[in-house]
């Protein structure tokens, strides 16, 4: 008799397990848990067993861990949505993904001769978590820890720029769109517009649109665990269009490497 879809799931997580050297009810947990983020933080168990090919009973028994431990809360209508313990840990994780970085934006400096920061989305803003300054007299500086609204910054197009357009214009109703500077993109249409023209072009420019004098060029890291953006900004005058066309290759390599590299630090 061949096996069950559920039976064939966990042989498939003991030889996981296994090979990995690692307990396999923590494996299954984290998973879980992520299964819970991808679905919008809140489930049903039958929704985790049909996404995992765990057993009911499996599933029942990790969440009431998860619950116990804080990482996990039941809710009223008895789905289970991510806990409150998890907060500190993310926050954690996010000081850690700036310090992290900091290699790489040393060298995006180095080649590029500009200010490198990295920004993270986080709720409807973006913050920045990294930045190393270019050598030049001239420089743009970026307080680790600011806050700001996505519409005007080159970061904040190069995260955004992946969400449905329906998911844009509901965060953009929440944020409102005030400008930052004449060259501030205002509507939701306009924007819309320009997140176009990153998928297009696979770069973000903010031109002027968050301090007057100032350009920005950014791209996202690729499958990094939280939505999180490279950028190299400037003095206008320094971040040309020829500038940019030699910046661009360089920010989108190590982007790349700075996204192998978190994968590494959490190798399957």
């Amino acid at each position: 008799m061949p096996p069950s879809h559920a039976s064939a799931a966990e042989a498939a997580g003991l030889k996981s397990a296994a090979n990995s050297g690692g307990v396999q009810s923590l494996e299954r947990a984290f998973d879980l848990l992520e299964r819970m983020a991808d679905a919008g933080g809140e489930v049903g168990l039958s929704e985790l067993s049909a996404s995992s090919g765990l057993p009911l009973p499996t599933i029942h028994r990790l969440m009431r861990t998860l619950v116990v431990c804080g990482y996990v809360r039941q809710q009223p209508n008895r789905r289970y949505a991510l806990g409150p313990r998890l907060i500190r840990l993310g926050e954690s994780a996010s000081r850690l993904l700036g310090t992290w970085a900091r290699p790489y934006l040393a060298r995006l400096v180095e080649e590029t001769g500009e200010t490198a920061n990295m920004a993270l989305l986080d709720g409807d803003e973006i913050v920045y978590v990294a930045q190393v300054p270019s050598k030049h007299s001239m420089r743009m500086f970026t307080e680790v820890g600011r806050r700001v609204l996505p519409h005007s910054t080159g970061v904040g197009k190069a995260l955004l720029a992946h969400l449905p357009d329906t998911e844009v214009r509901a965060l953009l109703s929440r944020t409102g769109m005030p400008a930052a500077t004449e060259k501030t993109i205002t509507t939701p249409e306009g924007f819309l517009a320009a997140l176009e023209r990153v998928r297009r072009d696979g770069y973000a420019l903010d031109d002027n649109e968050q301090e007057i004098g100032v350009r920005c060029l950014a791209v996202s890291v690729p499958d990094a665990p939280t939505a999180a953006a490279l950028s190299v900004s400037g003095p206008a005058g320094r971040l040309t269009d020829a500038a940019t066309e030699a910046i661009v290759p360089v920010l989108r390599q190590v982007a790349g490497e700075l996204s192998e590299d978190l994968a590494g630090q959490n190798p399957a």
